[in-house]
């Protein structure tokens, strides 16, 4: 009987610590980058956490929705207030543990969504390329262009990976310019 309590308890402190990471968030977050963030804080594995977060939804207490073709989450305003009632629940040391934690992977989530690329094969031979700049779960820049063969598509997200930062600018300019062929 105690195995059930233990799991019960176990479940409690999950979903609470979900809503607070996700409370501290206060925003949009891929529910793959909260699975980041949760996995770093908390060892569990990733059919729980879609577990525990697909309970969080049908409660109400999270909503989720797509945003540009990815699935995102965000607290409700139930969900802080089960937060605010529950909140007890969460272990003093694990709540050190997230805040400490939530801190640098949150950073590395959002450095790492600010710069996007992905190629997508048409079919063995023709390969298109997506690459964009995010900031605050918005786009603000995106460019697809056609590559050919899968070898230059993947330099060019490579390209883009490492000098999106110097390629940007270089192209927002050309669009800007009245009078490209000067520059």
């Amino acid at each position: 009987m105690s195995s059930n309590s233990d799991n019960a308890t176990t479940l409690a402190i999950n979903k609470v610590l979900i809503l607070y990471i996700l409370k501290l968030i206060n925003n949009d977050i891929r529910q793959d980058d909260l699975f980041k963030i949760i996995t770093s804080i908390n060892d569990i594995n990733y059919f729980y956490f879609k577990q525990v977060l697909t309970d969080l939804i049908e409660s109400k207490l999270v909503g989720t929705y797509t945003k540009e073709e990815e699935p995102v989450v965000r607290i409700t305003s139930e969900g802080v207030n089960a937060y605010t009632l529950t909140r007890d629940v969460m272990p003093g040391l694990l709540k050190l543990k997230a805040d400490n934690i939530f801190k640098k992977e949150f950073a590395n989530i959002e450095e790492e969504a600010s710069v996007i690329a992905e190629f997508i094969p048409k079919d063995e031979n023709n390969y298109t390329v997506k690459c964009k700049i995010v900031e605050n779960n918005e786009t603000v820049f995106e460019v697809r262009t056609f590559a050919g063969y899968r070898e230059r598509a993947k330099r060019i997200v490579d390209n883009w990976n490492t000098h999106a930062n110097s390629i940007y600018p270089k192209i927002l300019n050309i669009l800007l310019n009245d009078n490209p062929e000067k520059q």
